[in-house]
C-alpha cells in the first residue's frame, strides 16, 4: 500500500509538472499568435499615415494625429498588458505548483476527478 501511495504522488506531481510546461507553451504561442497580427495591423495603419503625408486639409491632418497617438497608446497598452499577463500566469502556475507540494493528497484527488468527468464527457454516447 506504501509503494502505491508514493507512485501515486510521484505521478500527481509528474503531471503538475508537465501541465505547468504546458501552460507555458501554450501561452507562449498564443501571445506570439495574437502579437503578430496586432502587430501587422498596426504597421498597415503606419503605412497609411505615412502615406497620406503632410495632409493640406486641417481635418485630414486633425485625424492623422489622432490615429498616430492611439497607435501609441495601443502599443503601450498591449506592452503593459503583456507583461501583466506574463506576471499574473507565472504567479498562478508557482501558487499551483505550491499547492500540489504542500497538499499532495488533495491535488491527486482533484486529478482523478478531472480524469474521471473528462472521460464521462469524451466516452458518452449518444442517445
Amino acid at each position: 500500500m506504501q509503494t502505491t501511495a508514493k507512485e501515486h504522488l510521484r505521478t500527481a506531481r509528474a503531471d503538475a509538472r508537465a501541465l505547468r510546461h504546458a501552460a507555458r507553451d501554450a501561452a507562449r504561442h498564443a501571445r506570439a499568435a495574437g502579437n503578430a497580427e496586432v502587430e501587422k495591423l498596426i504597421e498597415d495603419v503606419e503605412d497609411l499615415i505615412r502615406h497620406l503625408g503632410a495632409a493640406v486639409d486641417p481635418e485630414t491632418a486633425r485625424i492623422r494625429a489622432r490615429v498616430a497617438d492611439a497607435l501609441e497608446s495601443t502599443r503601450r497598452t498591449l506592452t503593459s498588458g503583456a507583461a501583466q499577463v506574463r506576471r499574473q500566469a507565472g504567479e498562478a502556475l508557482t501558487a499551483g505548483d505550491e499547492y500540489v507540494h504542500a497538499q499532495p493528497w488533495q491535488a491527486v484527488g482533484a486529478a482523478a476527478l478531472a480524469g474521471l468527468v473528462i472521460g464521462l464527457l469524451v466516452f458518452r454516447r449518444p442517445s
